[in-house]
């Protein structure tokens, strides 16, 4: 006899039925953007925009590219805020994305991030939309006092451009954490800081020089040279598969400072150099769990 057998009660329609329900909900979601039946807080964000259109776009890249793994998620409140600082790498900003689908979709009240972005975002005006669409906010103290004390989980990334755009041979080393203006939001809304480390991002565009003419021609603060970008054009914006690990640690708790310690430059900073010790020693365990950085696909 030729052919497989099926099991009772198996038609071989549940592809199709399937495949009909996500054509529903993809009917039903555009009704309710031409109607404009959908919420957004005062910031902007886009909940239902976000999950739909951002983090589908991206979940192939963070389940199946870089195969991420997370470590250390119950570090992360389920229904109150914090502040999750990590370090920044990578040449392109795509760790701040798949941060941001690590929340959404491994935690298991799937956290919504709330990232605090440069101002140079929000120079051009469709880059600002979308990026306040979903979820993101100009890295300010009004905005990020304001987000925590709703109970939001806030992203920051102290290094700044200056931890993204760092060349490849200084790889997963920390750039400064700024003047700790984040740990002063935290202190002030009274809200425990969750140190967190991103292992991967560092070789999907290994910098090995710039062209500094051509950024400050356009405004930016480098364009990079990578083995593949410019000499392959566009192709040379497709990342390398390495393999990603996200971890957070275990909360400094804020609540035991008065939130007038905010304004002690000397309490902020030590706070501060506590915490980006921290991130630096999750960096390398998490290396060490990782093992090679481009393994086999399996």
């Amino acid at each position: 006899m030729s052919g497989s057998a099926r099991e009772p009660g198996d038609d071989g329609n549940d592809g199709d039925a399937h495949g009909e329900d996500r054509l529903a909900e993809l009917l039903a979601f555009l009704r309710r953007r031409l109607a404009g039946e959908y919420e957004v807080d005062e910031f902007g964000f886009d909940p239902e925009f976000t999950d739909r259109v951002l983090l589908e776009l991206l979940r192939p890249l963070y389940h199946h590219w870089f195969r991420t793994e997370t470590v250390g998620m119950h570090n992360v409140p389920g229904d109150s805020g914090a502040l999750i600082v990590a370090n920044h790498s990578g040449t392109l900003p795509l760790d701040g994305l798949m941060l941001q689908v690590a929340l959404h979709d491994d935690h298991p009240e799937r956290r919504a991030l709330r990232l605090l972005g440069a101002d140079l975002v929000y120079r051009f005006p469709v880059l600002a939309h979308l990026s306040r669409k979903t979820g993101h906010t100009l890295a300010c103290p009004e905005d990020a006092d304001r987000l925590l004390r709703k109970g939001e989980i806030v992203g920051v990334f102290p290094e700044g451009f200056k931890g993204v755009g760092k060349p490849f041979s200084e790889r997963y080393r920390l750039q400064r954490f700024g003047r700790g203006g984040f740990v002063a939001s935290a202190i002030r809304a009274g809200v425990p800081v969750v140190p967190c480390a991103i292992v991967g991002a560092e070789e999907i565009y290994p910098k090995l020089g710039d062209l500094p003419f051509l950024a400050r021609v356009l405004g930016l603060p480098y364009v990079p040279v990578t083995p593949l970008f410019p000499w392959f054009g566009l192709l040379g914006l497709v990342p390398l598969p390495s393999k990603w690990v996200i971890g957070f640690g275990e909360p400094i708790r804020t609540d035991r400072f008065d939130p007038a310690d905010a304004d002690d430059p000397m309490l902020v900073f030590g706070l501060t150099d506590q915490i980006r010790e921290t991130v630096g020693q999750l960096l390398d365990e998490l290396r060490l769990r990782r093992g090679p950085a481009f393994p086999p696909f399996r």
